[in-house]
C-alpha cells in the first residue's frame, strides 16, 4: 500500500462505512479493512490519516481505533502464535518514529486510542526494544504543556498498569528498575509543580487539565507501587504522604460540578487517593504507620461530609475500604474499641451508606443489566453498600458483640417501621435485608453461597418472617425492589437454609418467573439455577427430576415469557436456567422439546445478525446441545429433523462470517456428524460443506482450529472414500502440516493423523506417509517441546500397533539410516514415561510390547540393548506417575494436549465428543503384555529371560506379578 493521498481517501471512504449501522455496508468495510491491514505501509497510512487536521474528526478516531486494533492483532502475534510476523520491520520503525510524537499532539479523543497502541506496543518491545520511548516522554515533563502533559501520562498509566496484577519475576523486577530510575524523580518533581500550578491558577480550563495530570499521578504512582515498595518512595514517602493529604483536604469550590450522576475531576482524585492509602496500608503498614491516624482522621471527616449522590460512590467506596483495612490491622484496632466511636461509625458512615437511593431505584428500573452485574456478580466493588458492607464484616469480626449489639437495635427499628407503612417504607426493610445479608455472611463460595453465619438473627426464622412473607404475596409485580432481595436471600443463604426450606421455595420462585421486572425475573431464573446445582450430603443433586417434574410446565412457559419482555431478549441467566432445568429434567423434558427447539431456533436466528452478549449466545449453543443429546438418545433419527431446522441459520452464519459463532457451528455439525456414526450414511449437505473446512482464512482464526479439526476428522472417519474421490487428502494433509507446525496447535495435527491412520484407505495414505514421518523429524530438530514429544511417541506406537512395528522401522529408516536407533535412543527410552492420560498409555504399552515381541530386528544388534530398557519403561507406566518434567530448552508454557481445549475457543460442555479407543481388542493392558512376552519367550527358549533378568530386581518384581496374575510364564 503505497503512502499517498489517494489511499488516505480511500482508507477514509471505508472507515466511514464501518460506522454504518446497516450490518450490509458495515460488515465488507471491515472485511476489506482487515483484509488489507498486513499489507506493507498499512499502519504508516492510518496514523497518516490520524494526523490530517482536514480530516474530518469522527473518520480521524476511526483511523485511531483502526490503528489501535491494527496493533492489538497483529504487533505480538509472531510471539504469542508461533506464526509469521505480520508487520514490516520498516513499519514497525514508523511507527515508533511517529506515534509519540502524534499521541500528544492529538485532540483528546485520537489520545486515547493512540496511547492504548503505544501501551500494547510497549507490552511487547518496552524496555528492551524501545528503550528511548521513556525518554520521549519524559521531555515533555518539563516543557509545561498541559495537554500534552497528561497525553504522557495517560500513556505511562496505560504502559505501567499491568505491574498491579503481573506475577513477580527476575524480568519484571529489572522492568520497573528500569522504569522507576528514569521516571520517580520526574514524576515526584512533576506532583509538586502540578500543585503549585494549581494552587495558582484561575483558568478554570486549564485548572480542570491540570488535575487531570493529578489523577494520572496518583494512578502512576499506584502502579509503580503495586509489586513492591520502591526505594525511591520510601525515602520521598513524606513528600508524597503530604501531597496525598493536601489534595484530599483541600476543597476547590471552582471544580465542583453540578452534575449528580457523574464523578467530578475532584471525586477522581480523592478517590485515586483512598486507592493509594489502601494499598500502603495493606502492603507497607509499618513503614506507613506514623502517618495513618492523620489519613483515618481525614477520610472520617471525608466520609461524614460527602452527600448521597452518584456521583461520590466511588469516592465513598475506596475511603471505607480504606477504613475497613484499617480496622482489620491488629495493631490499629484501638482507634475503633472505643463502643462510640464504634456507634458513630455505624450511625454516621455506614447506615446512611446502605440506603437504597433514589438513584439505585433508577437503576433497578431503567438499566436493569447494571444493577444486577453491580448486585449479583460481585462487580459491585466500587458501590456504596458492598463497601459498607465490607467495613460492616471487618468489625464483626473484630467486635462482633458490639457491632451485633448495634446493628441488632437498628435492625428492630426498621422492620417495626416498615411494618407500620408496608406501601411507603418498603425501603426500610430492603435496608434491613441487606444488613442481615452483611452480618450474618462470615464464610462465603461462589459454588455454595454462605456457608458460615453470625448471630445477628436466626435465619431460618428470618426466613420465614421477612423473607418468604414476600414472595407468597399473590401480586409478583408488588414492590419488585423486595421480591428482588428475598430471592437474592434465598441464593445467598442456601446452603445454610437446607434442603428442605429451598426446595418448598422451589414454587415460589418458579412464578416469579413471568414477573415484569427485569430484575426479578432473573434473579427468579439464577436462583432455580443455583438450587438445581445443589448437592446433598450423599453428594446427590437436592432437586431430582422426579422432584422438578411438577413444576416442569410452569418453569419452561415462565421462561420462555421472560425472553419477551423488553431488556431480556438475551438474558443470559435465563439462557442458562433453561439449560440446567432441561438437564434436571432428562428424558422428562422431551414433551417440552416441540416448544422449546423452535424458540431456540427462532432465538438463534435473531441473535446470529448481530452477536453481542458472549455469555448469552454461550448458554445458547449449549441448551442446543443438550437438547440435541436428549432427543438422539430417545431417537437417533432425529438428528435429521435438527439439520434441518438448524442449517438454514448455520449456513447464514458462515457465509455472513459471523466470526463470533463460527467456533460453536463447528461444534454442533461434528455433534450431529458423531451422531449419525455408524447408524447412517452422511448426507450430501456435509459433503458440499467440506472443501469450505479447508479454506486456509478459516484455519487463520485461532478459536476456529480446535472445532475444525473434529469436524474434519468426523469426516475422515465417516467419509473417507469420499474425500479420496474428490481427490481432497492433499488438503486435509495441508491442514496437517499447518497444526505440527505450530507450538500451540501441534497436538490437534496429532489428532488429526491419528483419525487418518486409523479410518483413511491405507494404500493412498502410506503414498504420504514417508513425507508425513519427514515433517515430524524436522519439528523434533528444529523446536522441539514436551508436548510435541508426548504426542509424538503416541504417534509412533499407534503406528507400531496398527500398521506394525517393522513397518514403523521400514518407514524411519527410509528417511536415514540408523535412523531408528536414534529414535529409540533419544526419544523413546528417555521419555516414554512423559506420556499421561489412560489412552495414551495404552497406546504406547500396547505399541513398545509389539516392538519387544513381534519385531525380529528389536532382539538382535544393534536394537537388543534397547529392548530391558523399554520394558523397563513399560513398567514404570503402569508403577509409576508420569514424569512432569520438562525437555531441555523447553520453555514453551503448555496447554492441555487434548483436542478439547484452546484458550481462544469455547468448549461447548453438552456437545463434548465421547473419546474413541483406537485399540478396542485389548482391555487388559499388563496381561497383553506379559501374553505376547510368553509367546516370544516360547518361540526363542532362554533369550527373553535372559533380556529380563537385566531390569531392576523391584521391575522384575512386578513383572512376575503381572504373569501370576495371567497365568503367563516368560522364564
Amino acid at each position: 500500500m503505497e503512502i499517498n493521498e489517494h489511499n488516505f481517501d480511500r482508507l477514509a471512504n471505508y472507515l466511514q462505512q464501518t460506522l454504518n449501522p446497516d450490518p450490509e455496508v458495515r460488515r465488507p468495510a471491515e472485511r476489506f479493512i482487515e483484509s488489507i491491514e498486513v499489507t506493507k505501509n498499512y499502519p504508516i497510512v492510518c496514523l497518516h490519516l490520524v494526523g490530517r487536521s482536514q480530516t474530518d474528526m469522527t473518520i480521524r478516531v476511526a483511523a485511531a481505533i483502526a490503528f489501535k486494533n491494527f496493533i492489538k492483532r497483529n504487533w505480538g502475534y509472531h510471539l504469542e502464535n508461533d506464526g509469521p510476523d505480520r508487520v514490516a520491520e520498516s513499519d514497525r520503525a514508523g511507527v515508533k518514529i511517529h506515534l509519540v510524537n502524534l499521541m500528544l499532539n492529538s485532540p483528546a479523543p485520537v489520545q486515547k486510542q493512540l496511547s492504548d497502541a503505544v501501551s500494547i506496543i510497549g507490552k511487547y518491545d518496552f524496555p528492551l526494544k524501545w528503550p528511548e520511548m521513556i525518554d520521549q516522554m519524559i521531555e515533555k515533563f518539563a516543557q509545561g504543556n498541559p495537554q500534552a502533559i497528561n497525553g504522557v501520562l495517560q500513556t505511562a498509566h496505560s504502559l505501567f498498569k499491568r505491574y498491579r496484577y503481573e506475577f513477580k519475576s527476575q524480568t519484571l523486577w529489572e522492568e520497573i528498575k528500569f522504569v522507576l530510575d528514569k521516571i520517580a524523580k520526574p514524576l515526584t518533581d512533576l506532583l509538586l509543580a502540578t500543585m503549585q500550578q494549581a494552587a495558582k491558577e484561575n483558568d478554570l480550563k486549564v485548572l480542570h487539565i491540570i488535575y487531570e495530570s493529578l489523577v494520572l499521578i496518583c494512578k502512576v504512582f499506584f502502579s509503580l507501587n503495586s509489586q513492591d515498595l520502591p526505594e525511591f518512595f520510601e525515602d520521598n514517602m513524606d513528600t508524597w504522604m503530604k501531597a496525598f493529604h493536601e489534595m484530599l483536604t483541600t476543597d476547590v469550590p471552582s471544580l465542583k460540578t453540578a452534575d449528580d450522576e457523574d464523578a467530578g475531576i475532584l471525586e477522581q482524585l480523592r478517590s485515586q487517593i483512598c486507592q493509594n492509602l489502601c494499598m500502603y496500608a495493606q502492603k507497607y503498614d509499618e513503614e506507613f504507620g506514623p502517618y495513618m491516624p492523620q489519613f483515618v482522621t481525614a477520610v472520617w471527616e471525608l466520609l461524614v461530609n460527602t452527600g448521597i449522590q452518584t456521583k461520590y460512590d466511588s469516592l465513598v467506596s475506596y475511603a471505607l475500604h480504606f477504613l475497613s483495612t484499617v480496622a482489620d490491622r491488629s495493631h490499629y484496632r484501638h482507634l475503633f474499641e472505643d463502643p462510640n466511636v464504634l456507634a458513630s461509625i455505624c450511625e454516621k458512615v455506614i447506615i446512611p451508606n446502605m440506603d437504597f437511593r433514589v438513584s439505585d431505584e433508577e437503576l433497578f428500573e431503567d438499566n436493569p443489566e447494571e444493577y444486577i452485574r453491580r448486585d449479583i456478580e460481585g462487580s459491585d466493588v466500587e458501590t456504596r453498600r458492598r463497601a459498607a458492607c465490607d467495613l460492616v464484616k471487618t468489625l464483626s469480626q473484630n467486635f462482633e458483640s458490639k457491632i451485633i449489639e448495634i446493628f441488632g437495635q437498628y435492625l428492630q427499628v426498621l422492620l417495626a417501621k416498615y411494618a407500620e407503612d408496608t406501601t411507603n417504607n418498603w425501603k426500610l426493610k430492603d435496608s434491613a435485608i441487606y444488613l442481615v445479608t452483611s452480618m450474618a455472611s462470615k464464610g462465603q463460595t461462589q459454588k455454595h453461597g454462605v456457608t458460615q453465619t453470625s448471630e445477628l438473627v436466626p435465619l431460618p426464622q428470618f426466613t420465614q418472617q421477612h423473607i418468604l412473607t414476600e414472595l407468597e404475596r399473590a401480586d409478583i409485580n408488588q414492590l419488585p425492589v423486595l421480591k428482588a432481595d428475598a430471592l437474592k436471600f434465598i441464593m445467598t443463604f442456601r446452603t445454610i437454609l437446607g434442603p428442605q426450606i429451598i426446595v418448598a421455595t422451589m414454587p415460589l420462585i418458579a412464578k416469579h418467573l413471568t414477573a415484569g421486572s427485569v430484575v426479578v425475573h432473573t434473579y427468579a431464573a439464577c436462583a432455580i439455577d443455583k438450587i438445581l446445582t445443589m448437592r446433598g450430603s450423599d453428594k446427590k443433586p437436592i432437586v431430582t427430576k422426579e422432584l422438578l417434574a411438577p413444576l416442569s410446565a410452569e418453569l419452561i412457559s415462565g421462561l420462555f415469557a421472560a425472553f419477551t419482555v423488553q431488556g431480556s431478549n438475551e438474558n443470559e441467566y435465563i439462557m442458562k436456567c433453561v439449560m440446567r432445568v432441561l438437564n434436571t429434567l432428562q428424558e422428562a423434558s422431551l414433551s417440552f422439546m416441540f416448544v422449546v427447539l423452535p424458540r431456540l431456533t427462532e432465538i438463534l436466528a435473531v441473535v446470529a445478525k448481530n452477536p453481542s452478549k458472549p455469555h448469552f449466545n454461550h448458554y445458547l449453543f449449549e441448551t442446543l446441545a443438550l437438547s440435541v443429546k436428549l432427543v438422539c438418545k430417545a431417537d437417533p433419527n432425529a438428528v435429521s429433523s435438527f439439520e434441518e431446522a438448524l442449517f438454514p441459520v448455520f449456513q447464514g452464519i458462515l457465509q455472513q462470517d459471523v466470526l463470533e459463532f463460527m467456533p460453536y457451528v463447528f461444534q454442533m455439525l461434528s455433534l450431529f456428524l458423531e451422531i449419525r456414526e455408524g447408524k447412517s450414511a452422511i448426507p450430501e449437505t456435509y459433503l458440499s460443506l467440506f472443501p469450505c473446512l479447508l479454506a486456509p482464512a478459516l484455519w487463520d482464526r485461532p478459536g476456529n482450529v480446535t472445532p475444525l479439526i473434529r469436524l474434519l476428522s468426523a469426516f475422515v472417519r465417516q467419509a473417507s472414500s469420499h474425500i479420496s474421490a474428490d481427490g481432497k487428502l492433499s488438503g486435509v494433509l495441508g491442514v496437517f502440516q499447518k497444526m505440527i507446525a505450530s507450538k500451540n496447535n501441534d497436538h490437534e495435527g496429532f489428532y488429526l493423523m491419528q483419525n487418518l491412520l486409523l479410518h483413511y484407505p491405507a494404500e493412498e495414505l502410506g503414498q504420504s506417509m514417508r513425507q508425513i514421518f519427514s515433517l515430524l523429524f524436522q519439528r523434533l530438530s528444529s523446536s522441539k517441546t514436551t508436548k510435541f514429544v508426548r504426542s509424538f511417541i503416541v504417534f509412533l506406537c499407534l503406528y507400531a500397533a496398527r500398521v506394525g512395528p517393522q513397518a514403523l522401522i521400514q518407514m524411519i529408516e527410509s528417511i536415514q539410516a540408523q535412523m531408528f536407533g536414534m529414535v529409540l535412543e533419544r526419544v523413546l527410552v528417555p521419555d516414554i514415561n512423559k506420556v499421561s492420560g489412560e489412552q495414551e498409555q495404552k497406546i504406547v504399552t500396547v505399541g513398545i510390547t509389539k516392538l519387544l515381541c513381534e519385531c525380529p530386528e528389536m532382539v538382535s544388534d544393534p536394537y537388543v540393548n534397547y529392548w530391558p530398557q523399554l520394558l523397563q519403561n513399560l513398567v514404570q507406566i503402569f508403577e509409576l506417575p508420569p514424569d512432569e518434567s520438562a525437555i531441555d530448552g523447553d520453555n514453551f508454557v503448555e496447554i492441555e494436549d487434548v483436542p478439547g481445549y484452546q484458550a481462544a475457543y469455547s468448549q461447548l460442555n453438552f456437545a463434548h465428543s465421547k473419546p474413541v479407543d483406537p485399540l478396542p481388542d485389548i482391555s487388559n493392558i499388563r496381561q497383553y503384555l506379559v501374553q505376547n512376552l510368553g509367546q516370544l519367550a516360547q518361540s526363542q527358549p532362554g533369550k527373553v529371560g535372559t533380556l529380563v533378568a537385566a531390569l531392576p530386581a523391584a521391575h522384575q518384581e512386578a513383572l512376575q506379578k503381572y504373569c501370576a496374575q495371567s497365568g503367563v510364564q516368560i522364564a
